[in-house]
């Protein structure tokens, strides 16, 4: 991240400008930062749903879980955007066995941040059926642009960490001890993968 940059935070940049950063050719912040902000906008719709449901109990409990994930989505981009930097920075190292490490490092720690923000937004499945069971029928348009956006920060967030694992597997070397942790992202992608579908389901029925 440019020293422009570094005060780049989604939870206080205006709107406009964050988006104009992140129309630039430096990627911090890119797509996970992008698939961030989705998972947030996705849990403030949520939340605006439940807010116009308060005759039952439930709605109110579902209110103050999707304010959480949506304050720590805004979070999650900003952490996005610096290993999205940190990773650009490896990438424009001079080439030799210090680079490769650290774009293996950066490309792991970038990989981590795709899937935490896709948790975020798969911890987001739950809250949509419950609201789509008991939110007002008034909102239910805004509910269903929530679920939309729920469906592309999932997918995006697989996305990204997918590219990221390929850029890995172009840089592992010999006793690098990383098996492990990319079999456990595998497995993460398909629990994204699982709950993309899930969300893909419940916006058909409200269609």
């Amino acid at each position: 991240m440019s020293a422009d940059d570094e005060d780049l935070v989604a939870s206080e940049t205006p709107l406009d400008e964050w988006l104009h950063h992140l129309a630039q050719a430096h990627g911090a912040p890119g797509g996970g930062a992008a698939c961030a902000v989705m998972t947030a906008i996705s849990a403030a719709l949520l939340g605006m749903v439940a807010g116009y449901s308060d005759d039952d109990p439930a709605a109110g409990r579902a209110s103050a879980r999707v304010d959480r994930v949506r304050r720590r989505a805004t979070a999650a981009a900003e952490t996005d955007g610096e290993r999205s930097a940190a990773f650009g920075a490896a990438l424009a190292m001079d080439a030799g066995p210090d680079r490769e490490r650290a774009v293996r490092s950066t490309t792991v720690e970038a990989t981590a941040s795709s899937v935490a923000v896709g948790r975020l937004a798969a911890s987001l499945v739950d809250e949509a059926r419950l609201l789509a069971d008991i939110g007002n029928r008034h909102v239910e348009a805004d509910l269903i642009v929530a679920v939309e956006a729920l469906s592309a920060a999932l997918a995006g967030s697989a996305a990204t960490a997918r590219a990221d694992l390929q850029i890995l597997s172009a840089h592992r070397a010999s006793g690098d001890d990383l098996d492990d942790r990319i079999d456990t992202f595998q497995r993460d992608l398909d629990e994204l993968e699982h709950a993309r579908a899930e969300v893909d389901r419940l916006a058909d029925a409200l269609r």
